[in-house]
């Protein structure tokens, strides 16, 4: 009773506060968003309102269980609960029910609960423990092993396939870039996310081509040297031989020659780089090969993997393919919605694009329309900042831990909040693909709702029992 006790009094309640709050309002929203006139209560368990307040019972419920369960269970049992997780996502795809193309649900009666919501805690502990358990900094072996735990659940999340999930669970990465990772790694993964989006402008070719000249460009710069010029002469050499041997002879294409005259070039560029030890040059010229065989991977992976209404609507985004009335509807009625809020909104329950159900998932993944057109520009100040305060707090509390365990996986809790919170507000305002994530604790559903109050409250029964020692 006084240990309970002393966890209250630790009990970080400003957090506990934006927590209620924002469960109250999304279930107002929520109410606003698919209000029927024949079923006015709020309280009414057919509709969806009624049964977003049993599941805030139930996240209460879940709330109290956490916090009084002992700090120790989720030190010495991260990688048990990780395993149990990893199985239900396997066993998921066995048996699983089949919502919207995605068989990542288990029915149960009336309800559906989805695994890979609950799965991130049971990834942030056992990337909090396995950090824990190295005391130096993240080299490339602690680097792959902690990637693995994170592309673990991402593989069988991507079978399902559920893409919202898998981009959500890449946000553990910050919390290697917190516990040092190199920060050419992250700049690495951000080049990345450019090069995928300008080859899907742009083309291949093109931008390989300019990679090319940027490395040159690049090589000029860092390494004036009768030597470099000598290799770039032979990689020109072998550029040009390439592009005659496999155009003319065997009719390959300007891609296939790319890559073979760049992987040919670096053979014979080796001996330069190995001669006279140009660090600099081997850098470069590593980024180039990279890069360039990752461009050739975009369009495997946005033909082949992502499905055509995916596709259609990362064009639409980049501006490539106007869709207004198919694929880009969605986007489009979620602009007209906040658009039409104005300054002080409609008022609660006087959304005409809410009350006509003109924009589809209304009460999941774009329930902030219904805030931007009911509460106006004020209400999704309202809404945001409470989001902007509660990712502060959390960094603040995930800084001032005494374990590597415990930061690491308060990192965890922020970076996911982050995402969910930057790519649902993103998505409706046409900053961000539509790829359907909730926003926590607003967003219509269970799974989602208790996930996100695990996530947080276990982060504050570990931050309420710092002056532990947990190892």
């Amino acid at each position: 009773m006084e240990k309970n006790s002393n966890i209250l009094n630790r009990l970080d309640w400003l957090t506990v506060l934006l927590w209620g709050t924002m469960m109250i309002m999304g279930w107002l929203n929520i109410y606003a968003a698919v209000y029927n006139e024949e079923y006015t209560s709020i309280f009414d368990m057919s509709q969806r309102y009624g049964k977003q307040l049993l599941f805030i019972v139930a996240a209460l419920i879940l709330a109290i269980f956490v916090l009084v369960t002992d700090n120790k269970l989720y030190y010495f049992f991260a990688w048990f609960i990780y395993g149990i997780f990893i199985f239900l996502l396997v066993l998921v795809l066995l048996i699983g029910n089949e919502i919207n193309g995605a068989k990542a649900w288990f029915e149960l009666g009336p309800f559906g609960l989805q695994p890979s919501e609950f799965a991130k805690v049971a990834t942030g502990l056992a990337l909090a423990s396995y950090l824990n358990s190295k005391r130096q900094a993240i080299g490339f072996r602690t680097m792959l092993s902690a990637t693995s735990i994170i592309m673990a659940p991402v593989l069988l999340i991507a079978l399902q396939p559920d893409m919202g999930s898998v981009i959500t669970y890449f946000a553990f990465f910050i919390v290697l870039f917190r516990e040092g990772m190199s920060i050419y790694v992250f700049i690495s993964a951000l080049l990345a996310v450019v090069l995928f989006l300008l080859t899907l402008i742009f083309g291949t070719v093109p931008v390989a081509l300019g990679l090319i000249i940027l490395s040159f460009a690049a090589l000029w710069i860092f390494i004036r040297n009768l030597q470099v010029l000598m290799a770039l002469g032979v990689m020109a050499g072998a550029g040009a031989l390439s592009y005659l041997i496999g155009h003319y002879l065997f009719g390959a294409g300007v891609d296939v020659v790319i890559v073979a005259a760049v992987m040919l070039s670096g053979a014979v560029y080796a001996w330069y780089l190995y001669r006279y030890r140009l660090k600099m040059a081997l850098i470069i010229y590593t980024f180039l090969l990279g890069g360039i065989l990752f461009l050739f991977t975009v369009d495997y992976a946005f033909n082949e993997i992502l499905k055509p209404h995916q596709q259609t609507r990362i064009n639409i985004l980049l501006g490539m393919e106007d869709d207004p009335y198919g694929t880009g509807y969605n986007l489009n009625q979620s602009l007209i919605s906040i658009g039409s809020g104005g300054f002080a909104g409609k008022g609660y329950l006087n959304g005409t694009q809410t009350k006509f159900k003109f924009v589809p998932e209304q009460s999941t993944d774009f329930i902030f329309c219904t805030v931007g057109e009911e509460w106006g520009f004020i209400g999704s100040v309202v809404v945001i900042g409470l989001f902007v305060v509660l990712l502060l707090r959390l960094v603040m509390l995930a800084e001032r831990q005494r374990t590597t365990f415990v930061r690491a996986y308060g990192y965890g809790v922020f970076a996911l909040f982050l995402v969910h919170f930057f790519v649902n507000i993103g998505m409706t305002i046409g900053v961000m693909p539509v790829i359907g994530i909730p926003i926590p604790f607003f967003s219509y559903g269970g799974s989602s709702l208790w996930g996100f109050t695990i996530l947080l409250f276990v982060f504050l029964r570990l931050d309420a029992g710092r002056a532990e020692y947990l190892g």
